[in-house]
């Protein structure tokens, strides 16, 4: 295959596409706007599924360096009630089928596997434009521009590519997340610690509200507190002013387990607002020459634990797409598309019900989910 293809964005999705089209000698850039690869945090932890994000590392032949990454006996699960007592203690026998790693270590193993250069940093969309009959010029915010005849956007929610093809824009679900940290929890925090376990704990309660909290490598624990209220309500708070965002937070949740409301007040940093938005459950669009989509900025999802597996996927399958129809884009593109349209519904569809669950239904819902294939 001949024609150069021109990613947009170095994220999970962005660089397993870049992988697996330089495995079948494609060549390819991806432009990234952050600065370097250490210019931000990259994330927690991802479970990384036997049904699509490892297939994607194996079309990548990475999985010997994903198994390097894996950290052990973070399958582990716990489901608590709001006064602490434990529902369920699932145990990590090493069987499970979604290995636990760290989202950046995974990252570095997608950039370690490319060429140098293969990656552009410090190059931030600011417009993306049609030239007619398939190609695509790129303008950058430096006011650099690139022109290109293959165009992926794997740009994700709030994608400059997207308005190509479509209308669509995220719109909020009316559900945020607020990230805490704990350190070295095993000596500072030691409750808070025993209540999570060693891999991953939730607390679901009534009101669309819950403490989820994820052991990560070392003593640290990641905390996403889950709050149903609009936008407006979370703007009242100074999240400038860490302890005071905490313990208005806290309150949300007087009365539970002091172990529990720790992983919100004793945090290492200050909290983090992450409101979540999400594209319509089937997003899709008319074949457009020249461009398509991948990960976030075509099926953004409210959180299920699929989002960076499906991203994966979809670059891996595009990859291979491409690589199979050598002297015809089009074709590669229709049959990636015609693939990914339904499979973004079928996986962005896991875990629904138990967003509809609530209170003492919330905690039943989960604790089927992961033992009904026991």
């Amino acid at each position: 295959m001949n024609t150069h293809v021109t990613i947009i964005g170095a994220g999970l999705g962005g660089l397993t596409l870049a992988r697996v089209l330089h495995v079948h000698g494609i060549p390819v850039t991806v432009y990234e706007a952050e600065a370097s690869p250490t210019a931000r945090t990259q994330g927690g932890m991802l479970d990384i599924h036997d049904y699509n994000g490892q297939l994607a590392i194996e079309a990548a032949g990475l999985m010997e360096e994903f198994r390097g990454i894996v950290l052990q006996g973070r399958q582990a699960m716990r489901i608590l009630a709001p006064d602490g007592a434990v529902l369920l203690d699932k145990t990590d026998d090493g069987a499970g089928g979604r290995p636990e790693v760290q989202r950046g270590e995974l990252r570095q193993i997608l950039l370690d596997s490319l060429p140098a250069g293969t990656v552009r940093w410090g190059h931030k969309v600011t417009s993306v434009r049609s030239l007619g009959q398939g190609r695509h010029e790129v303008t950058f915010a430096d006011g650099s521009t690139v022109g290109t005849s293959l165009l992926v956007g794997a740009d994700g929610a709030w994608s400059r590519v997207r308005p190509l093809l479509s209308d669509a824009t995220p719109e909020y679900v009316g559900m945020s997340y607020i990230e805490t940290y704990l350190f070295d929890v095993e000596t500072r925090h030691r409750a808070a610690a025993e209540a999570v376990g060693g891999g991953s704990m939730a607390a679901p309660a009534a009101g669309g509200k819950g403490i989820q909290a994820h052991r990560e490598k070392g003593e640290t624990i990641h905390t996403y507190v889950v709050l149903s209220e609009p936008q407006e309500w979370f703007a009242a708070i100074d999240f400038t002013d860490g302890p005071a965002a905490a313990a208005r937070i806290a309150q949300e949740f007087d009365g539970w387990a002091p172990e529990l409301t720790a992983l919100i007040t004793d945090g290492d940093v200050p909290p983090i607002l992450r409101p979540i938005f999400a594209l319509p459950l089937g997003h899709k669009w008319d074949r457009v020459p020249g461009v398509t989509l991948l990960g976030d900025a075509a099926h953004l999802l409210a959180p299920n634990g699929e989002g960076a597996n499906m991203a994966m996927y979809d670059g891996a399958e595009l990859g291979k797409a491409l690589a199979a129809h050598p002297d015809d884009v089009e074709a590669a593109l229709t049959e990636y598309e015609t693939a990914m349209f339904p499979r973004s519904v079928e996986f962005g569809s896991i875990g629904a019900e138990l967003h509809e669950l609530d209170g003492d239904n919330a905690a039943e819902g989960l604790i089927k989910a992961f033992t009904e294939n026991d």
